[in-house]
């Protein structure tokens, strides 16, 4: 320590203490892309306010960036569609995008702002046909169910913000919570990894792919590649075998940093035989949708959710984002109402029927609903992107749900012809019990 007094070590330690504190500055461009993309959808295609976003979808997020996010200004242009958050004084702001039919795009760490944008239309209007097909519900009461009180109270953990329950085609109750409503759309987060199961199914159907053959991701083509050997089937079960930076449902580079599925998913390497190892990743989910992207061809893949599936279901209200490249990130960026879920819900009640259509292959939700591949260690059960509640108290065996961050579910139970639906934005350790919410909703409803 020679040469430096003890007045410089005093006054250079803080210094160096609140240097070490700061966040990197990779770290600050995640968590302003974070700002800036669920400032664009929750804003632009849920028609929330942007004081209600920053209170609630904007608060409780991940430890890293939940107490950076709200320090970080954001400018919301809705006339241009573009949503941009300040980070860095030597980079340009984080922009999410709006890019019409196909949502807001986060556009990569250091992209300028563009010069012209789309502007958000004014939200869709109620659709005047009965329900399901429309949201013209028959005048019934609901029913007094008191697992939905208990559930807007915290009784189950989490913040709630809508429940809508089904038995059969007819809605037997219904609720939100202040600044939420029948056409609120929040982020499906994983429970968009079951909606792109049901792509997949609807492509199997149409003889665009196999679930038994190797799933089609060009980057994998190159002879002596063993990844080319990785099935569609692995992919949806969470058993491809591959790499990853983390397991669980955190591409954050992806989803708020402006990186493209065929940059960060693709070069990931083989760790372990692939259909050996369960190992829930949104990359294997990603990839099965580049996969549909390489079999459908460009022309059907653009806007393949909505015609497939959205436009059928008279899901009006939802909306698949993609990134910068146009690959739609489907393990997580959907955007959705509860009403549009339970309709969702109510096509796997029906056997992938729909208004008299067979949108589904018969037996497709036997398939995702066979435990036929490597297994979670603990917890629920998994078939093809939906868990199985098989051994969860007062839920009968054939229960499976389609799970998502911060709340997200849709229950099925074919032996009750019941669907369940609860959105929420609950804080990081705040699990919402759906196993106990089930239970008490098919012991309460009539």
């Amino acid at each position: 320590m020679r040469g430096i007094s003890l007045a410089a070590l005093l006054i250079a330690t803080p210094a160096l203490a609140q240097q070490a504190q700061a966040p990197a500055p990779y770290t600050r461009a995640i968590a302003a892309g974070y700002k800036a993309a669920v400032l664009c959808s929750a804003m632009f295609i849920g028609g929330r306010a942007q004081a209600d976003v920053e209170a609630l979808e904007l608060t409780g997020i991940y430890p890293e960036y939940d107490k950076i996010v709200p320090t970080l200004p954001a400018e919301v242009n809705r006339a241009a569609g573009m949503v941009t958050v300040r980070f860095d004084p030597n980079l340009p702001p984080r922009v999410a995008a709006y890019r019409g039919e196909t949502g807001c795009t986060n556009l990569p760490i250091g992209a300028t702002v563009p010069s012209v944008g789309t502007t958000p239309p004014a939200p869709a209007p109620a659709d005047p046909r009965p329900w399901p097909l429309g949201d013209a519900l028959p005048k019934i009461a609901f029913q007094a169910i008191p697992a939905v009180e208990r559930a807007f109270a915290g009784g189950y953990q989490g913040r709630t913000t809508g429940v809508v329950i089904l038995r059969e085609n007819r809605m037997i109750a219904e609720r939100y919570a202040a600044g939420f409503g029948p056409f609120t759309a929040n982020r499906t987060w994983s429970v968009a990894k079951s909606i792109t199961g049901t792509l997949a199914g609807i492509a199997v159907k149409a003889g665009a792919v196999k679930v038994d053959a190797p799933a089609q991701v060009p980057e994998w083509r190159t002879p002596g590649d063993p990844r080319s050997a990785i099935t569609l089937d692995q992919l949806l079960r969470m058993a491809s075998g591959l790499h990853s930076a983390t397991a669980g449902n955190r591409t954050d580079a992806i989803y708020f940093g402006g990186t493209s599925v065929t940059e960060e998913m693709t070069q990931w390497p083989l760790e372990v035989k692939p259909g050996t190892r369960f190992r829930y990743a949104n990359n294997d989910i990603l990839l099965a949708m580049l996969s549909l992207r390489t079999a459908l061809g460009e022309d059907a893949y653009r806007d393949f959710p909505q015609r497939a599936l959205f436009g059928p279901l008279g899901m009006r209200h939802t909306v698949a984002e993609v990134d910068w490249r146009g690959n739609y990130v489907s393990s997580s960026q959907i955007w959705t109402t509860t009403r549009d879920l339970a309709r969702f819900g109510l096509l796997y009640l029906n056997d992938g029927v729909w208004n008299g259509a067979r949108l589904l292959p018969e037996g497709w939700r036997s398939y995702v609903t066979r435990p036929s591949g490597p297994q979670p260690a603990s917890g629920f059960g998994y078939g093809a992107t939906f868990w199985l509640m098989r051994g969860t108290p007062g839920v009968p065996d054939d229960a499976f749900s389609a799970n998502g961050n911060r709340g997200q579910f849709v229950v099925i139970v074919p032996t009750r012809g019941i669907v369940i639906v609860r959105r929420g934005e609950d804080p990081a350790n705040s699990n919402f019990d759906i196993g106990k919410f089930t239970a008490d909703v098919l012991a309460e409803a009539k």
